[in-house]
C-alpha cells in the first residue's frame, strides 16, 4: 500500500482555501523537509550500531580522508564537519572518552593541538562508512542513476542559490 502523500494533501487544501495563493513552492519545500528527516532518522539509527552519533560519525570521516596521519586541527575539523569550534570540541571529547581520537600537541606550536585518529577509530570509521554509504544508497534506490544525477544538479544549483 502506498504511504499518503500528506504535502500534496495539504497543498490542494490551500488551494482550495486560498485559492489567490500558489502554495507550489510548499510542494517542493515540504517533501524536502520530509524526506530530510526520514533520511536522517534512518542514518542516525545506522550510527548507533557503531557506538557513535551522527556528529561524531562526522568528525571520524573528516579525519579518516585527510588521509595520513589522520590528524586536523580543530579548527580544520570544526570547517569540515560545518559546525562551531565549540561544537566540534564536544564531539571530539565524547570520541576521545571512547578512544577514537586522541589530541596531541602541534609539532609546530607546543600550545596548539591536533586531533589524531587512533587504530581503533580507523577501524571503526572503516567499518562504518561502507555501511554508511549502503545505506545512503537504499534510500535513493527509487531514483535510476540518470535521476539522482539529475536531483544532484538541482541541489546544488539550490545550494549555490
Amino acid at each position: 500500500m502506498a504511504e499518503v502523500d500528506r504535502v500534496a494533501t495539504f497543498v490542494e487544501q490551500w488551494r482550495r482555501e486560498r485559492p489567490d495563493l500558489d502554495p507550489s513552492p510548499m510542494a517542493v519545500i515540504g517533501r524536502m523537509r520530509r524526506i530530510s528527516d526520514d533520511f536522517t532518522a534512518a542514518l542516525v539509527a545506522n550510527y548507533r550500531r557503531f557506538g557513535i552519533g551522527e556528529g561524531e560519525f562526522d568528525v571520524l570521516c573528516a579525519l579518516r580522508r585527510a588521509g595520513a596521519p589522520f590528524a586536523l586541527h580543530p579548527g580544520e575539523l570544526a570547517e569540515h564537519t560545518m559546525v562551531t569550534a565549540g561544537a566540534t570540541s564536544k564531539r571530539v571529547d565524547r570520541l576521545e572518552a571512547a578512544g577514537l581520537v586522541a589530541r596531541q600537541a602541534r609539532a609546530d606550536d607546543g600550545r596548539g593541538r591536533v586531533v589524531t585518529l587512533s587504530p581503533e577509530g580507523r577501524r571503526l570509521i572503516d567499518e562504518a562508512y561502507p555501511a554508511h554509504l549502503e545505506l545512503e544508497d537504499g534510500l535513493l534506490a527509487p531514483l535510476s542513476r540518470g535521476e539522482r544525477e539529475q536531483l544532484e544538479a538541482l541541489l546544488r544549483k539550490l545550494v549555490a542559490g
